[in-house]
């Protein structure tokens, strides 16, 4: 789409897809996010990255030579921890991967109970055995609320697109007849916590994503702008089908230069 870009007053940028795959950089996205300090444009990379810590997010693009720190960086588990905290859990199952765990410490584990009030579920890769779903079913059947970290259909890894969390969730969703509470993307709470960290209005705003639902169908419903780009998971044949209509689609974030 060939349209020409706003000015905005702050952005919030993916980062799996985005700035790297795996552990290759995107050309120019290095590039970009210096631009964008230079001209005093303030910025969060937002992940649904919920496999590793915010810390190892910071030093996986660190080791990438971005030039970030922890505050760059907002992950669905900040916003889990609110979340539990602000319905006064004290009872809470953490099934997420260990490099996870240190980033939501402060609601305990209570996982080898049965009787809890919340599980927090995110991307267990290999870990999403039978046996583990159905001790989290018997949580939830419990009366327990599912808290999803992200409801992601796929990721795109070195090796190629990969099942994300999302379908476990629907399978769990669909097992206990209720729906999780989504801290990530496209969740308007994830979105709603980043601008506020931005002190920015959701309409002078963009999301600049890979995901089509997530990134920008999410954004577009939270009163930004979404910029879609062409890395990471992009797919015509998903944004064909999905029905979102981008506010900008753009080659790879290389391409924001122009419009910043």
């Amino acid at each position: 789409m060939g349209v020409a870009g706003p000015r905005w007053s702050g952005l919030l940028i993916d980062i799996d897809g985005v700035l790297h795959v795996g552990s290759e950089a995107i050309a120019g996205a290095r590039e970009t996010l210096d631009a964008l300090r230079a001209r005093g444009t303030p910025f969060r990379l937002v992940t649904n990255t919920t496999s590793r810590s915010r810390r190892l997010v910071v030093d996986r693009l660190v080791d990438l030579s971005f030039d970030v720190s922890e505050i760059d960086v907002l992950t669905p588990a900040a916003i889990a921890v609110r979340h539990c905290q602000a319905n006064g859990y004290d009872r809470v199952a953490l099934h997420v991967t260990p490099a996870l765990r240190e980033d939501l410490e402060e609601l305990g584990d209570s996982s080898d109970s049965v009787d809890v009030e919340a599980v927090v579920l995110g991307d267990l890769g290999e870990a999403f055995t039978y046996a583990r779903l159905n001790t989290i079913f018997r949580q939830l059947q419990g009366g327990a609320e599912l808290v999803a970290l992200q409801r992601n259909r796929v990721w795109q890894r070195e090796d190629g697109l990969s099942l994300d969390a999302g379908p476990f969730v629907v399978a769990l969703e669909y097992a206990i007849g209720r729906e999780a509470t989504v801290t990530g993307k496209p969740s308007p709470a994830f979105f709603q916590s980043a601008l506020a960290e931005l002190g920015v209005a959701a309409t002078a705003a963009a999301m600049i994503g890979d995901d089509i639902e997530a990134d920008v169908g999410g954004a577009l419903d939270a009163g930004l702008e979404g910029v879609l780009v062409r890395t990471g998971k992009f797919r015509e044949g998903a944004l064909d089908v999905s029905g979102i209509t981008p506010t900008l689609v753009l080659n790879s974030i290389a391409d924001l230069q122009p419009l910043i």
